[in-house]
């Protein structure tokens, strides 16, 4: 069976030196301030949801919350489990598949971790998923890229270096989709990935969450979680209970 893009992409060391210098103290004031808005209890269940190499879900746990961290990739899921203990544990997981049944109190999935598959069908499954593993109110926090924003800003053309590599960026917007064309030499051997998020609107995964059963709390438009307006905010940030 052929791997999806993401499947390629996520797995490789390449993804990682591209985007190694994100700006974590940012990242970071974020989960400070989620957390300071939901309120959870000492004892709160806390599942990340596309946690990649586990780095939030390793400061969700050094904040004394049991944290359960899944990802697709199983090479940022072997390297988080260094980090694991009795209350951090990592899996290998498929998004689309039920994780836990009515054990979590609150699932995150942060940074655009959603959009990536063929069909409305299957990101509705992720979402039935997330219900599924949540107990009743509890919280599902999906931050999503504002697509409206991110359009409008779309640079066709973009070079990064990082670690001697010379990363060609292409982006377009294709059968409601965001793409990102990646290129680039490497030890004297082509690379070729690809990126595609589905630009899905407020009022897109406002109503998919309202389908699998989710009332909307709040949607906020950074980090700081002010108020969502669609021109100018960065993200689009939605607080989600389970009914």
């Amino acid at each position: 069976m052929e791997c999806t893009w993401f499947e390629n992409w996520f797995d490789s060391k390449y993804y990682h030196i591209l985007y190694g210098n994100r700006d974590e103290t940012e990242a970071e004031s974020f989960l400070d301030n989620l957390l300071q808005r939901l309120k959870p209890l000492p004892d709160a269940r806390i599942h990340d949801l596309c946690c990649g190499r586990g780095r939030y879900s390793i400061l969700l746990n050094k904040k004394g919350f049991e944290v359960a961290g899944t990802d697709l990739s199983a090479e940022s899921i072997q390297y988080a489990s260094l980090s694991a203990n009795p209350r951090l544990s990592f899996f290998v997981h498929d998004m689309r598949k039920n994780f836990r049944h009515n054990y979590f109190d609150f699932v995150f999935n942060l940074f655009t971790s959603f959009g990536y598959f063929n069909s409305d069908a299957e990101h509705e499954e992720v979402i039935h998923a997330v219900h599924t593993s949540l107990k009743t109110g509890g919280i599902f926090v999906l931050d999503y890229l504002n697509s409206s924003k991110t359009i409008h800003n779309l640079k066709p053309t973009e070079i990064r270096e990082a670690e001697g590599i010379r990363f060609q960026i292409r982006k377009k917007v294709e059968q409601g989709y965001i793409l990102k064309d990646i290129q680039f030499q490497d030890k004297g051997k082509d690379y070729h990935f690809t990126e595609r998020v589905r630009a899905f609107t407020r009022t897109d995964l406002e109503t998919m969450l309202s389908r699998c059963g989710f009332e909307i709390q709040e949607v906020c438009g950074n980090y700081a979680l002010h108020p969502f307006e669609e021109q100018q905010s960065d993200r689009l940030i939605l607080i989600a209970l389970k009914k």
